[in-house]
């Protein structure tokens, strides 16, 4: 009997535990992987934010050596994987504990890929290239919307030559990942406004998604409902953890949608511009949507029609052209009224860029499962869209 591999589909996930202090478990995790000793990846600002603390204290509790590694930039770079992973082998750690947003658990998959291997992280670029298990990773995402606690993904950011590269292997997929919307309440307003419109745009993108199934479809609409229905509420009222629930809730579901139905052109464009111009993720995001989607519209409209239906929009007796302006302004209201006004140019990009940046687009594996295939023209006429 034969059958068509293109019609398989796979869902990987790591153990998930939902709710407010689930943070504070985080020693009964590591010592189940038999943990000698602990790499605590961070950054400065989760620190700050006393979020590190918490990790540390339960770990101490329960007797677990661990070493503090917080040298991560806000797109983490090859330089501090590397120097994370001498850190790793230097202090003999056995597991590794992430807690922050995108950016310390990005790293700290990068450093279990750079330890496991005994290579530079540079060499990993691409899908399943990893050979080797990496130590076992636990993860405390305190942002709701990147979903790297739960995803295939690794991005970092080659600041040599100016790009953002992606790794994308179920290996990097976290063993445990602890989400604890609390550790949200810290996110000032622009982070949770980038962070949530990332968690949209994970949801929109897998849903229309070549490699999209039936497992990540009723994720990615369940994260549409709940992010279009709180987003503007929880940034006009930070310090609601009702609220906060919901969004964390809507980015692991967008999460678990996206790292098994992979993304398309928003975020192959919005990894390019990230890489280029060391923008925060989400705010590249913000600025492609609305564009990507009208040029994508035509090659999924029943798709895209569900997605309008599924933001609030009554499609009923509208022609496609119709549905497809109306989700386009919907888009076009909610990031504004989220606080994003501005085009590429506000941010220094010009139209001797686009070439550069749309080539960097084009090698991004995102662009793959976008729902309408691209040339680097096409690629280059949204940027311009965009400016």
């Amino acid at each position: 009997m034969s059958y068509d591999v293109s019609q398989l589909r796979k869902f990987v996930t790591p153990e998930i535990i939902f709710g407010a202090g689930s943070r504070k478990t985080v020693a009964n995790y590591a010592s189940t992987f038999g943990a000698r000793k602990v790499l605590l990846v961070s950054d400065p600002g989760v620190q700050a934010a006393g979020w590190v603390v918490d990790v540390e204290q339960s770990l101490m509790e329960q007797g677990i050596e661990y070493v503090l590694f917080t040298q991560v930039s806000a797109n983490p770079r090859t330089e501090e994987v590397m120097h994370g992973a001498e850190v790793y082998r230097a202090a003999g750690c056995n597991v590794i504990v992430a807690i922050g947003g995108g950016s310390p658990i990005d790293c700290a998959k990068a450093i279990g890929i750079a330890v496991a291997h005994d290579r530079h992280i540079l060499e990993f670029e691409g899908v399943d290239t990893i050979r080797a298990p990496i130590p076992p990773l636990i993860c405390i995402p305190t942002t709701a919307g990147t979903s790297a606690d739960v995803s295939q993904f690794v991005i970092i950011s080659d600041q040599q030559e100016k790009v953002k590269f992606s790794i994308i292997s179920k290996a990097v997929v976290p063993d445990v990942s602890l989400i604890d919307p609390e550790t949200t309440s810290t996110m000032d307003t622009f982070l949770s406004a980038c962070t949530g419109i990332d968690a949209m745009v994970h949801a929109i993108e897998a849903f229309v998604s070549t490699g999209s199934g039936p497992m990540t479809d009723a994720h990615a609409l369940e994260a549409m409902r709940l992010l279009n229905g709180n987003l503007v509420q929880m940034i006009q009222n930070p310090q609601d953890i009702a609220l906060r629930e919901q969004i964390m809730l809507g980015s692991l579901q967008a999460g678990l949608a996206f790292s098994n139905a992979i993304l398309g052109a928003v975020h192959a464009m919005s990894h390019s511009l990230g890489g280029f111009l060391d923008l925060p993720h989400g705010l590249c995001n913000a600025i492609l949507v609305e564009h990507v989607v009208a040029f994508n519209f035509d090659a999924a409209p029943e798709r895209f029609k569900v997605i309008a239906n599924t933001l609030g929009i009554d499609t009923r007796g509208m022609t496609t052209p119709q549905v497809r302006q109306r989700l386009v302004q919907h888009l076009i209201d909610l990031k504004q009224a989220m606080g994003f006004h501005q085009g590429l140019r506000m941010h220094g990009v010009n139209t001797s860029d686009l070439r550069t940046l749309s080539l960097h687009a084009m090698d991004d594996p995102c662009i793959l499962t976008n729902p309408r295939e691209s040339s680097l023209q096409d690629v280059e006429v949204v940027y311009a869209e965009a400016l």
